[in-house]
């Protein structure tokens, strides 16, 4: 069975508006895999930095862009269970996911709970794994405890938030001034990311230190995040976003951001420092495989109980992918921007 495909192309270094799309005829699934339909995808920050060239270990030009996905499966290929037909599935792609059918290996697909809208799955996928791995995994932070999230209204930071009010820990967001009501409504107290004394104001919230920080920004202020640590606490960077539009090497940001958190957190401290990979493992392909189903699976769990309500900015079809990433860059909305099937609302 072949099946025509609508894909999202990034060609080159380009504006948003210079991306392409094709038609293409996607060969039967081979031995192991399944085609899915998509249902969600969505725009993230990676996608914002591969646009630009400047993702850490990106493809070569011209691909197919969409860390992660959401749809049914229509099609199984030799050695896979026929039953996976029609049933609703997610997975993480790193790349290839802004298209209206893709070939995965089935062993990349997690369950997604009956009676979810796709939409709102897609906005826990790599976001809530992350957020969940960063948490429970990395700072460890016990019921009672206080961790500072920069860019608590964006995908990561608004999952955090919520992860964190559900395991007891108060929250201290960073975030423009126009999203201080959902940083609020999601449990946490704002400051404004834009106030030159954005860390002095926080420090004065939790003057003994928070027992972590979640840093997405890194650059010059990775060091204040640490200095705004307890003598035991956690810093997580997970992102090198102050760096997003500099020429020059799109390595240099995240080996820099390494050396500095090696030294801190192999100083002689109480304190710890990690740079959070999300592909962190990957090389031991069935563990890593294992480890994010049960991650994912903890955090769908969590959605279809309704304690984290999804961060939609906005869907739009796929075909819009352009204003999509306009949207999602502006910088202006609070959650994630996702793309949908063609022809749908």
């Amino acid at each position: 069975m072949t099946v025509t495909a609508t894909q999202i192309v990034m060609p080159g270094p380009v504006e948003p508006h210079g991306l392409q799309q094709r038609e293409i005829d996607l060969p039967a699934p081979s031995a192991g895999q399944v085609t899915l339909r998509m249902e969600a995808t969505g725009v993230s920050f990676a996608e914002q930095q591969m646009r630009l060239g400047r993702y850490y270990d990106q493809p070569p030009f011209p691909f197919v862009p969409g860390y992660d996905v959401v749809g049914t499966v229509v099609a199984t290929g030799p050695g896979v269970d026929p039953d996976l037909t029609g049933r609703r599935f997610a997975a993480v792609t790193k790349t290839g996911a802004w298209a209206s059918h893709l070939l995965l290996d089935a062993a990349d697909l997690v369950a997604v709970p009956d009676g979810l809208d796709p939409a709102e799955v897609e906005t826990v996928l790599v976001n809530g794994i992350t957020a969940w791995q960063m948490l429970h995994g990395l700072a460890k932070v016990r019921r009672g405890g206080t961790i500072v999230v920069l860019g608590a209204n964006g995908g990561v930071g608004s999952t955090l938030l919520q992860l964190a009010r559900h395991a007891g820990i108060t929250v201290i967001g960073t975030a423009a001034e126009r999203h201080h009501a959902l940083v609020r409504a999601l449990g946490a107290t704002p400051v404004d990311y834009r106030d030159p004394d954005m860390y002095e104001k926080i420090r004065a919230l939790v003057p003994g230190g928070a027992d972590a920080v979640f840093d997405h920004v890194g650059g010059p202020g990775l060091k204040q995040s640490w200095q705004t640590l307890r003598r035991d606490g956690t810093l997580v960077s997970y992102g090198a976003a102050s760096a997003k539009n500099d020429d020059g090497n799109a390595r240099l940001p995240f080996l820099t951001a390494y050396a500095r958190i090696k030294q801190w957190h192999y100083s002689p401290n109480a304190r710890r420092a990690h740079l959070y990979n999300f592909w962190d493992g990957v090389k031991q392909r069935d563990t890593f495989r294992a480890r994010l189903r049960d991650d994912l699976t903890a955090v769908l769990g969590l959605l279809a109980e309704g304690v984290l309500v999804p961060q939609i900015a906005a869907r739009l079809p796929l075909g819009r992918a352009a204003d999509a990433m306009v949207l999602a860059e502006s910088r202006t909305v609070a959650g994630k921007v996702v793309l949908i099937p063609d022809g749908r609302s």
